[in-house]
């Protein structure tokens, strides 16, 4: 009787542990758009989601040829908007951050 109730109460205090752990990463999860100007084609497109992707953090990566624009989630703990500008410096696709304007 006693095993079986070191078992169960083992067995919660890891799930509430990883439950934690997961609401932790939620939280820092950030949305930036960014301006790429240079983005011209397909070709820069695929070259942007290809290295973009990869860069730590990054969760997920939308790119919009007709605007401009790279959406980018990151995870603000493992990676900041200065790392990512740096990044699209690298390739040669320099970037500027698109602040929304707030709607009235």
């Amino acid at each position: 009787m006693k095993r079986i109730l070191t078992v169960m109460i083992c067995a919660m205090i890891t799930l509430s542990m990883a439950s934690a752990q997961e609401t932790t990463k939620k939280t820092n999860v950030v949305k930036t758009k960014f301006l790429v100007e240079s983005m011209e084609c397909e070709n820069c497109v695929k070259s942007i989601e290809k290295n973009i992707a990869f860069e730590k953090g990054v969760t997920d990566l939308k790119c919009d040829l007709k605007t401009h624009t790279v959406e980018v989630t990151y995870r603000s703990d493992r990676t900041t908007e200065t790392k990512l500008l740096a990044a699209f410096k690298k390739m040669n696709k320099p970037a500027k951050v698109v602040k929304d304007e707030a709607k009235p």
